[in-house]
């Protein structure tokens, strides 16, 4: 699945333009290096998103195409 798709998907981020223009301006890292929008995402990886004032580092644990809200975050687990 593509990185931008997972953000959206799991609701990290609200809307998958917005996960592209992270993408763009390389504020999310796949595995430690800046990942453009197309970058396809397994389980195992590790994500962080790099917000104003701080960051979120997550590990993907499932893929799915479609989920619903109260199932988002069993995609992810967070890292301290």
């Amino acid at each position: 699945m593509r990185i931008d798709k997972f953000l959206k998907v799991s609701r990290i981020l609200k809307r998958r333009t917005v996960a592209q223009e992270a993408c763009g301006e390389e504020k999310v890292l796949l595995n430690g290096k800046a990942a453009k929008p197309a970058a396809q995402v397994k389980i195992g990886d590790v994500i962080e998103v790099l917000y104003a004032s701080g960051s979120l580092k997550i590990r993907v644990l499932n893929i799915k195409e479609t989920v619903k809200k109260d199932e988002a975050a069993s995609l992810y687990e967070v890292i301290v």
